[in-house]
């Protein structure tokens, strides 16, 4: 389909010539100097309760503004998931605790002139500790004696199988099908376990925030997050505040992938502001990111599969155990995701079922990261539909090519795990997974390299694939809203709750607008992310923004457009169908009369009566609109050291219409980067003590530009009827499949199956070396 004005174009980033040029622009850069510097005191225990802090000492050095424990601040409960109200995460969380849940759990918050002074008053705190046997051990925890949370002191909004007598922080189940009698009947059954790790942000921007109270006695939150809106409900809740007395802005980020959709220093700042009446500011270090924030949720996921010998898949049964960490936040729906985002691709299975538990244990809490739950359900469900393919003997291309969700079809889970679903099937209007495929294979030259190829005496190479599908924000809970104002001389300013993180939201959202106006883009201004003057949205996650801010500036445009015509209408003494406006001047269809938008608009403003036009248009859905994507990966493995080198990684997506393929582009290679993270590199390591080991970027590996050789990334000609000019999402799936396609290829060239993430040289010599003497 084409477009007249911006959709389909490679338009450059609003903000990118100032933020490459240096222009203050982030948290740090525009923070008060005299704000008063936070550092915060954390335990050195897994799993204990403070006896007595002695902080004496500490508050008589100078330049020490204030200290506060847990006696000082209100015993508040809340969660710090950024999701819509109710959250469904429990509240198991005071701003600060007299019971510490994790090494780097908060015990004291310290306000001093410098952080020098800060960190001087910090070693003078003393604290007394009453240590209990620490969970680390997720197959342990539903038995341990410990409970990490009590009763009376967290609950639920909702009924999300919380038990915390057994450590149980959320239980996700559905299914279709009498999955055990038809496993019975299947001729070929594959049963195996995977364990995903617990993989870290390594956003290039920590945690940071700053406060004041401004001239209204309201207090002011500025912060690196996904979600102000949110943010700013947590704060006024945690502080006992009303919400009319927070305000949150969000400045530029230096990247998320997640981990600011939960909140985490903003309480911090805000109640050292509150206690001093000054500005104040914290920026977490590189070890208090790794350390004392979230990761992604280490799991054990069994999965079973069920086919008849010419390779129709009858029956799929997913079990996933999941370390949701000392905190709740995100459990049940990071569990829930695992399993009806990952099991769809596979609609003509006659049962399904997925069933899961999320546990608390003595770690560094799970949160939201890039993939939410998918990832590790796609790593689990692709590797057994991969050892499925080579039990039949049967080119894994083929297998999806007989059993994938196609476009015109539906799958049973759409309707049991959508909100507001009823009970009209869910159609994929638009699904080219098929597509996806196809390319897939050409891009990475499947039919010549599969299964692999002999390099040399010790180097093989060969090819795996995977497929995968994400949402596009939440349906039925997910809502955005967008305003559009007419400045004079013909301008317009496009009001946006929703959040950039770097990913461009800004500048496809003014895309968006400029092809529902009809104007080009160097007249729209954007000002986004200030819950005062911007209208609400839920924020940057779960692939929404596109989706659901793209649908409310449409809306917003189109009434504006409309509000335009009518107003020139007027002006010209013309009925409103007889006018048009062509992006510039409003103008009679069949006549001369006609008024530029510029001298319409400062009549509008400056000449009685004024009536500055302004358009404001909500989005809300129970519509789905998932994303599709297939991934190839090309390894090269070293058979006498067990090494493995990425060659080739060609990834295609169905993201529905491609608003700016520049942006697409590069949203497409961060993903497939992170995701070859995942299974190649990362990995959070603690020691006995539930210590983290992987708490800088020495010890924790992330990919660099030598390890990732050539990403190769195509997009699927698509147009989904509900997207804002048939777009769909592409933050998100576009991680999913490197894992199991990776894991697939290392097979296929060397014959040894990794199911623990991730695949290092050492466990592929080891298999080797196994196999071998076998």
């Amino acid at each position: 389909m084409k477009f007249s004005h911006s959709i389909g174009k490679s338009i450059p980033k609003v903000d990118g010539a100032q933020l490459v040029t240096g222009k203050p622009a982030y948290t740090d850069d525009l923070a008060p100097k005299e704000a008063l510097i936070i550092k915060v005191l954390r335990s050195p225990y897994a799993f204990a309760r403070i006896k007595s802090i002695n902080k004496d000492k500490a508050e008589k050095i100078p330049g020490v503004e204030c200290i506060l424990t847990h006696e000082d601040l209100p015993k508040i409960l809340f969660t710090r998931a950024g999701q819509s109200y109710p959250e469904p995460s429990t509240y198991d969380k005071y701003i600060l605790d007299e019971y510490v849940r994790y090494i780097g759990d908060e015990v004291a918050i310290i306000a001093a002139i410098s952080e020098d002074v800060a960190l001087k008053a910090m070693k003078l705190i003393k604290v007394e500790y009453e240590v209990f046997d620490s969970v680390l051990d997720i197959e342990q925890a539903e038995a341990h004696p410990s409970k990490i949370h009590f009763r009376d002191r967290c609950h639920s909004n909702m009924d999300i199988g919380f038990d915390p007598e057994r450590n149980i922080a959320a239980v996700y189940n559905f299914g279709m099908g009498n999955v055990e009698e038809v496993l019975k009947k299947c001729e070929v059954v594959v049963k195996e376990t995977y364990c995903p790790q617990a993989q870290a942000h390594a956003m290039m921007e920590t945690y940071r925030a700053y406060s004041y109270i401004d001239q209204y006695g309201k207090l002011v939150i500025v912060s690196s997050t996904q979600i102000p809106f949110h943010v700013r409900r947590m704060v006024a809740r945690a502080l006992g505040l009303p919400i009319s007395k927070v305000r949150i802005i969000k400045p530029r980020i230096g990247g998320g992938f997640g981990g600011k959709q939960t909140a985490q220093v903003e309480f911090y700042t805000a109640a050292v502001t509150l206690k001093t009446g000054k500005p104040s500011k914290i920026i977490y270090t590189r070890k208090e990111t790794f350390e004392s924030t979230t990761t992604r949720q280490a799991m054990k996921i069994d999965v079973t599969i069920g086919a008849d010998k010419s390779g129709m898949i009858r029956a799929i049964d997913m079990k996933a155990l999941s370390d949701t960490g000392a905190y709740g936040e995100h459990a049940y729906t990071v569990l829930g995701a695992v399993g009806y985002k990952s099991l769809p691709l596979y609609n003509k299975a006659e049962a399904a079922r997925f069933s899961g538990k999320a546990v608390y244990t003595n770690r560094t809490p799970g949160g939201a990261l890039r993939g939410y739950g998918v990832t590790q359900g796609i790593f689990a469900l692709e590797s057994a539909v991969n050892e499925l393919a080579y039990k039949l003997n049967m080119d894994p291309t083929e297998l999806r090519n007989k059993n994938m969700l196609k476009k015109g079809e539906t799958s049973q889970i759409f309707n049991m795990t959508t909100v507001g679903a009823g009970e009209d099937p869910i159609i994929m209007n638009s699904c080219e997974l098929e597509y996806c495929v196809k390319r897939g294979k050409e891009l990475i030259e499947w039919n010549s390299k599969y299964p692999r190829q002999q390099v040399s005496s010790n180097k093989v190479r060969g090819v795996g694939m995977a497929i995968a599908m994400q949402g596009s924000g939440i349906p039925g809970i997910d809502t955005a809203t967008a305003t559009i104002k007419l400045e004079d001389n013909g301008y317009f300013t496009l009001l946006l709750g929703a959040t950039d993180i770097g990913t461009g939201s800004d500048t496809i959202l003014r895309q968006i607008a400029a092809e529902a106006l009809g104007v080009e883009n160097d007249i729209i201004s954007v000002y986004s992310s200030d819950t005062d003057l911007t209208p609400f949205d839920v924020g940057a996650y779960a692939s929404g923004t596109t989706y659901f801010s793209g649908n409310a500036v449409k809306k917003a445009a189109i009434k504006m457009k409309a509000s335009i015509e009518e107003e020139g209408a007027k002006y010209l003494n013309l009925d409103i169908e007889d006018v048009i406006f062509d992006g510039k001047e409003i103008r009679e269809k069949d006549g001369d009369k006609k008024v530029t938008l510029a001298d319409l608009s400062n009549r509008l403003i400056y000449k009685n009566p004024t009536n500055q036009i302004t358009s404001t248009a909500s989005f809300g859905t129970s519509d789905l609109a998932p994303p599709f994507i297939a991934g190839f990966a090309e390894v090269e493995v070293d058979t006498e050291t067990g090494k493995i080198d990425l060659i080739n990684y060609a990834t295609v997506a169905d993201i529905g219409t491609v608003i700016n393929p520049n942006l697409a582009r590069i949203q497409a290679e961060g993903g497939v980067v992170q995701g070859i993270g995942m299974a190649l590199f990362e990995e959070v390591r603690e020691d006995s003590r539930g210590r983290l080991i992987t708490n800088n970027l020495m010890e924790y590996k992330i990919p660099s530009r030598v390890d990732i050789n050539n990403i190769i990334v195509d997009f699927a000609e698509s147009y989904e009827p509900t997207g804002p000019f048939g777009a769909k999402s592409i933050g998100e799936v576009v991680t999913n499949t490197p894992c199991p396609a990776i894991a697939d290829a290392v097979f296929n060239a060397v014959g040894v199956r990794i199911r623990d993430l991730p695949i290092t040289p050492e466990k592929v010599k080891m298999l080797l070396m196994s196999k071998n003497k076998g």
